[in-house]
């Protein structure tokens, strides 16, 4: 798995930590339970999609690109951290934002994510729910093109072949880290949204015959749906990274049964573990993503899904700065 072949640029301060929660692990009883650190990938307070986005840029630069245009929720992570790369690189940034949930909330509409977009000088264009996010970026890169401008269009959550290949490298730095101090991972959880690091992690740990299993807590779609996502995508980034064989269908497993309501709409389940981990690990987790997942992996521990003596290597995927846009439901949760 030679990533070295691709336009990259360095952003993550990597490798970000593979820490043991013994408190956690205690409070439940087992299993091992381990915190990849993703959240500390270092630009605009850090988080997964800086991984996507060293490749995305990468390819973005070689290719002349001097506007970038992409797309998310109201608080995307994905979209902070793809505006501050780009103002890191000094590149025109805009953003279609969707108002994915039906809020008047200010605490949402006007903090977390979005007073950072602002503060970087993210042009911000809206739009209403259901539409083809990624469709409507396409249409408005053209746009621009059409003005004159040398655009690249990123996908919400930087979720395409190239920017998967930030997972496929995140997969190689845990086996190296593991090696290192010896710990065998049985289980390999996150949670899964637009696809890209389910399918990257997959691709990675499946091509270096490791043996882990990956489970993706689903934020948003069903299980059939998610799935199929993100095998589809593990496929394209096997193929381009030129792997023979494609990827077994059966290395893609998602479990959706914790999405409550919704994308970004809070669940108690959700509330609950993020004040667990907080106060046994002082570890901030985010509302939509890894509160679910780790909400996720919690139940299935209490029913019993793993033995005390295995090893489960969680992923934080950063998104903190969202915690502001739920102040209210954090503020009841917090007792």
């Amino acid at each position: 798995m030679h990533l070295a072949r691709f336009p990259r640029v360095k952003l993550c301060h990597a490798p970000t930590p593979l820490e043991f929660m013994p408190r956690l692990t205690a409070h439940l009883g087992g299993p091992q339970l381990w915190v990849k650190r993703d959240d500390c990938t270092g630009v605009a307070t850090g988080g997964n999609k800086n991984r996507k986005l060293e490749f995305l840029l990468g390819e973005a630069l070689a290719q002349g690109a001097t506007h970038i245009v992409t797309q998310g929720a109201v608080q995307s992570n994905h979209v902070r951290q793809t505006a501050a790369v780009a103002a890191k690189f000094g590149l025109k940034c805009t953003a279609l934002l969707e108002h994915r949930i039906k809020t008047n909330d200010p605490d949402y509409l006007d903090s977390g994510n979005v007073l950072l977009d602002r503060m970087l000088g993210l042009h911000i264009e809206y739009r209403e729910p259901g539409l083809d996010m990624n469709a409507e970026a396409e249409a408005y890169g053209a746009t621009l093109r059409a003005a004159g401008e040398k655009v690249y269009v990123i996908p919400g959550g930087g979720s395409n072949p190239t920017g998967a290949l930030g997972y496929a490298h995140v997969a190689l730095e845990v086996l190296s880290q593991a090696n290192d101090i010896g710990l065998r991972i049985d289980h390999f959880v996150h949670a899964t949204g637009s696809a890209g690091t389910q399918a990257g992690l997959v691709v990675g740990f499946e091509a270096m015959n490791s043996g882990i299993p990956v489970l993706g807590i689903g934020v948003r779609n069903p299980r059939d749906k998610q799935e199929a996502n993100v095998h589809k995508l593990a496929e394209a980034t096997a193929a381009k990274l030129g792997l023979n064989g494609g990827i077994r269908r059966e290395a893609v497993v998602a479990n959706c049964d914790y999405v409550g309501d919704g994308y970004g709409i809070p669940t108690e389940g959700m509330g609950e573990a993020l004040m667990l981990c907080a106060r046994t690990e002082g570890l901030f987790l985010d509302p939509v993503y890894s509160g679910k997942g780790m909400a996720g992996l919690i139940d299935l521990i209490r029913k019993g899904t793993y033995r005390q003596d295995e090893n489960i290597v969680f992923l934080h995927t950063g998104g903190q700065v969202g915690l502001f846009g739920y102040k209210d439901f954090l503020t009841r949760a917090a007792g």
